[in-house]
């Protein structure tokens, strides 16, 4: 028998369950969202289809950083709309050179690669310090390492999985790419014992976001720069949650004093607009790459420069790192109250935070479902860690609101 096939866009459902219906029939089942389905959203707020309000604490994983609809991105989109969105790089465009002068100038940087996903960047920095391996530092051919940190979480592309130690990452999707050299992040002594004559680079994240809002040691990137240096080794950092004004600074490496030769940008580079993502840095590095070598048909694309130059002219009055560093250190005060009170540990910088649930408390999937309950939309990481990021543009009292919430949740 043939099962009976509706056709597309006859019926629209009418309820949340509808609309869940739907897309448990259609879409691939890769994520398991929260019961919440969002039709509306402007700032720190979003609206499902019922007409409930809730406030956006995860931010689309940083994504949002300048809240959902932000009016001067919203307008930088719409006039770019009106002209030109994609013109292939087989040409030039009225707003790639702009965008990659201004993003470079933001970052203290020499060189864009502009691409569209964060994996997307991950990997082109990953292929960059390959070929400057075998073509700058003389790395025989096919031998190139890059030391990465355990607990990572860089994209999920078949080669950024082979070097991830998450299991749910990685099952069924070998064989995996080799060439990368796994150590505990925060281990200097462990960098040091893993670099080889045949080291490219060192790979890690500032903070480790998808772990659970991991703060390196103090003095830990200091030493990883220094044996980068001392090595003749490349100095990665992937920025795509942390930078971008979250953390209270442009480049969340900056709270450490000092500087990578790669940064791989993302997420909030496209505004919660469009996917833009970038590979910063360099331009001894970057400039290993010539015509033919690598590419991407919709990176640099003319409506992804136009959001990503509004983007860059935000965090250049410094409005959103004071924002970061003020509310975050107001939010920083408030969960660490909650230490001893249904929270064992609280991690993070600027308006970021890894929340550790206590043990006989809820999971982290079921304080989620609470928090929903309740108007907080927040999203555990692991069993048992909440994840706090909410958009920049959130106010003091909208933080309390939601951290009043974490704290009834979490107390069961």
């Amino acid at each position: 028998m043939t099962a009976s096939v509706q056709p597309a866009g006859t019926a629209r459902p009418t309820s949340s369950d509808g609309f869940i219906a739907l897309d448990e029939q259609w879409s691939t089942h890769n994520y398991h969202p929260l019961p919440v389905v969002i039709a509306e959203a402007e700032g720190a707020s979003v609206t499902d289809v019922a007409g409930k309000s809730y406030l956006d604490f995860l931010a689309g994983y940083s994504a949002l950083n300048f809240g959902h609809r932000n009016p001067e991105l919203i307008a930088a989109a719409t006039e770019q709309l009106g002209r030109v969105t994609l013109t292939s790089r087989a040409f030039h465009h009225d707003q790639m050179g702009l965008f990659c002068r201004e993003l470079a100038e933001l970052t203290g940087t020499e060189m864009v690669l502009p691409m569209n996903s964060g994996a997307e960047a991950v990997e082109s920095a990953v292929k960059v310090a390959r070929k400057w391996a075998y073509q700058v530092k003389g790395v025989p051919a096919g031998t190139a390492e890059i030391v990465v940190a355990r607990s990572n979480f860089h994209g999920r592309t078949t080669t950024i999985v082979s070097f991830s130690d998450d299991e749910t990452a990685r099952a069924d999707y070998g064989p995996f790419t080799p060439g990368f050299v796994q150590v505990p992040y925060g281990d200097a002594e462990a960098v040091k014992a893993a670099i080889t004559p045949r080291t490219a680079a060192v790979l890690m994240e500032p903070i480790q976001g998808e772990a659970g809002v991991i703060v390196p040691p103090p003095g830990f990137f200091a030493d990883v720069r220094r044996l980068c240096d001392e090595n003749g080794v490349l100095m990665i950092a992937d920025e795509i949650q942390s930078g971008l004004a979250r953390t209270g600074t442009v480049l969340a490496l900056e709270h450490e004093g000092v500087r990578a030769d790669l940064y791989t940008l993302g997420k909030a580079l496209g505004g919660g607009i469009v996917p833009v993502s970038a590979v910063v840095g360099s331009r001894a590095v970057l400039g290993v790459l010539k015509p033919g070598e690598h590419g991407s048909t919709f990176g640099g694309n003319p409506l992804a420069c136009a959001v990503g130059r509004a983007v860059v002219r935000l965090l250049q009055t410094g409005e959103y790192q004071k924002r970061a560093t003020e509310l975050g250190a107001h939010l920083h005060e408030r969960l660490a109250k909650l230490v001893g009170n249904g929270v064992s540990e609280v991690r993070g910088r600027g308006l970021w935070a890894g929340v550790d649930i206590a043990p006989g408390g809820p999971t982290g999937r079921a304080a989620s479902e609470a928090l929903a309950g309740l108007g907080v939309l927040c999203k555990e990481t692991h069993d048992r860690t909440l994840r706090v990021a909410p958009p920049l543009v959130i106010t003091e009292a909208e933080l309390d609101r939601g951290v009043d919430a974490i704290a009834q949740v979490v107390r069961g």
